[in-house]
This record gives C-alpha cells, structure tokens and sequence, in this order.
C-alpha cells in the first residue's frame, strides 16, 4: 500500500522547516526521523516513505541551506545550529521516542540530537553515515582538512557543487546507473543554485572538521548506550568507506550490518533490499502491542 504524505512547514525560532511526513493507518505507529545528507533534502526519502509510510511514521525534514526550507537573514551555518534547529523540530512535533536514520550530513547531526536526548532513541538505522577515522577515504581526509587559508580550497569545495559533481554523487559506485533516477541529482542541483545556497554548503564544509574532532563522544555514546543498530552501507562510496560500516561493530557489536554493493545514495538502486530491512527492525523494536514510536 502507497503511504499518505503530508507537505508541510513549522517553524522553529525563525526558521521555516519544511518536512514531509507519512500518515499511516496506526495511531501508535513507530517513528523513523529520516535525516538526510548533502546535497540532497528530504526528498531523497520519498520512496522509502511510499514504501513504508502506511505502516510507520516517517518524517524527514530540510534542514537550514537544504531543500524548501527558509532561513532568516544572518543565519549562520554550522553543524551545531543545524543540530539545534532539527532538535527544535523535533520539539515542536512532539517527539518522544523515535528510531533515527543516518545518512551522511544526517549522521553529524543525528549524533548530537542522541547526545543531548538518548532517552528519546529507540534505535538507529545508520546508512553511509560516517563515525570512524577509519571510514573517511583518502579525498575525504583532503577536502575536510580544507580551510580558508588553504590555497585554492575555496575553489575547490565550490566545484563539489557542480551538476557533474551531483550526479557522480549519485550514481558513482553504482553497478547500474540505469537504475538511479535523474530527478534526484536534477532537484539537488536546482536547490544548490539557489540565492546564497552556495555560501551555506561552503560555511558546512569548512565546519565539517568538528564532526571529525566529535567522532570519539560520538563512540563513547554508542558503546554507552549500545543503540538497537542496523547499518545499511554502500561499499562502493567514493568518501565514507566500508570501514567505516565494520568500525560500528565495536561498539555496538550487536549490530545488524548489511552492505551493498552500489555508491553513496545506497537507497536510489537498493531500495528493494534496504526498505525490508528497515521495517522488520522498526517492528522488532515496536511490536503491535500499542507501544509507541
């Protein structure tokens, strides 16, 4: 059955969140916070909502510089505000307990979400979402230790935001491009070259060195808390590695791991195999006995 979707915008101390949000048949039925990464938005999960959003929440927002949401003037960017604004999200919609999807940018922030409120985490399904040294490759490493100062860095984070360099993040690694759909890289690129955007992701970029600094809290948190944790990873990612994926196990050594062989955007040519994944391990986290997400 197709999910009902909801479209909509709230705001959170200024900014104009928009997010999307499946509207299943079960009052009670599990949350999922869909938090996705660069250069996509919310609608990089659309047809993880349709295949699974008539059985449980999922709710994926835009964050500031990303998708349809609007910022304030004077709104700066860094890892820790996008952090803030998605936790004021989650405030505003109530969220009490969920299960959090991490995917790239996702992961950074889903992390510090977790940090802050572990009591609200029922589980984490973590897709090509990078907590380790190990899993950084090599271009990885470079572009991140880029800087200001950094001769050419600027120039170089800004040809990251190319249509070329779009659609090789979606369809490098991948073993069939014929199974990737254009409109995913088409509607990132549109939302890259809108007013200021540009400066947004550059602003990211240049902060992405305190995630990196955060990687053992981030760990320490997981060995603590030792999450229910199914890692869904495309072995073919041209920045975060499959080492990265293994690196989990260490401190969630129950962790159910899965790995594919396509790219970064492991959802565009996986979803036939991902999305089942992802809905026996919500149920078994939420069996319909009432509990709720």
């Amino acid at each position: 059955m197709t999910a009902r979707v909801a479209h909509r915008h709230v705001d959170v101390d200024g900014v104009e969140v928009f997010y999307r949000e499946s509207l299943p048949d079960r009052a009670d039925a599990p949350v999922l916070l869909l938090l996705h990464g660069f250069p996509s938005a919310s609608h990089q999960f659309r047809r993880l909502i349709d295949a699974l959003g008539s059985r449980y929440r999922l709710i994926a927002p835009d964050y500031p510089g990303f998708g349809h949401t609007r910022v304030p003037d004077g709104f700066t960017y860094t890892f820790d505000r996008l952090a803030e604004v998605v936790g004021g999200f989650v405030d505003r919609l109530g969220l009490s307990r969920f299960s959090l999807y991490l995917f790239d940018f996702g992961a950074p922030v889903g992390f510090r979400l977790a940090s802050r409120h572990p009591e609200r985490v029922t589980g984490l399904v973590v897709q090509n979402g990078n907590a380790y040294a190990e899993g950084l490759s090599a271009a990885a490493r470079e572009f991140i230790a880029l800087t200001p100062e950094t001769p050419g860095g600027e120039r170089t984070i800004l040809d990251l935001f190319t249509l070329d360099a779009t659609r090789g993040q979606y369809e490098g690694g991948t073993a069939d491009p014929a199974l990737v759909a254009p409109e995913g890289w088409l509607l990132d690129q549109f939302f890259l070259d809108q007013p200021g955007r540009a400066q947004a992701q550059l602003a990211l970029a240049y902060d992405y060195h305190r995630n990196v600094e955060a990687y053992p809290d981030w760990q320490a948190w997981l060995r603590r808390h030792r999450p229910p944790t199914l890692i869904a990873w495309g072995v073919n990612d041209p920045f975060f590695t499959e080492a990265g994926a293994r690196a989990y196990l260490r401190d969630v050594p129950d962790a159910a791991l899965h790995l594919f062989d396509t790219g970064h955007f492991a959802l565009e040519d996986h979803l036939p195999e991902i999305a089942p994944l992802i809905a026996d391990f919500l149920e078994a986290r939420h069996p319909k006995t009432g509990a709720v997400g």
